[in-house]
């Protein structure tokens, strides 16, 4: 089965409609996402900027990890949770958008960012905690942070636009490609 196919049957799901059709559950999943993103974006930047050492100069890196952890797995559950759960409500729709696809690359490009960091960089924060400014690959993991949130949190709301839905032809052959959409041959 390919995932178009599997997103065709997860759209025909009773859950899947009836959170679709919610007249409340889909809102309040919505609102929830974007408030953990919040939660979770505006850690994040806090971290990112100790991290170029642009602000928080005087508190060890350590400390602020260990403050702003707890809220940034809780804010990324809840957000993981509840962006599965937007998808599963409109699954064919939000696979077949650019904006999506560029959003879940995004998003592999920050999990691959922190798991850099955590492999490589923070072993020896110890070596550096009272640093001003952190060494050159702390600050090249901020920075790529803020960039790849900034990305997925504008791709994220570019979801909501139908530009470049599979249902609006003609389009271009990259669009169509871009959005795995099946276009029939006329």
């Amino acid at each position: 089965m390919s995932l178009l196919g599997f997103c065709e049957w997860l759209a025909a799901t009773r859950g899947s409609i009836a959170l679709h059709e919610s007249l409340y559950m889909y809102p309040l999943l919505e609102s929830a996402h974007v408030l953990t993103l919040m939660l979770f974006v505006g850690s994040a930047a806090m971290l990112d900027l100790r991290l170029l050492g642009l602000t928080l100069r005087e508190v060890p890196v350590s400390e602020v990890l260990e403050r702003l952890l707890p809220w940034l797995k809780a804010g990324f559950a809840v957000m993981l949770v509840t962006g599965l759960l937007l998808f599963y409500a409109i699954p064919v729709r939000t696979y077949q958008s650019i904006f999506f696809r560029i959003k879940v690359l995004m998003l592999l490009g920050a999990g691959l960012n922190v798991w850099i960091f955590e492999r490589r960089v923070r072993r020896s924060v110890s070596e550096w905690d009272l640093a001003r400014v952190p060494p050159r690959g702390a600050r090249v993991a901020a920075a790529l942070s803020l960039l790849l949130w900034a990305g997925i949190v504008v791709a994220g709301r570019m979801i909501a636009y139908n530009w470049f839905d599979c249902d609006l032809q003609p389009q271009p052959a990259f669009v169509n490609w871009a959005a795995g959409c099946v276009v029939p041959q006329q």
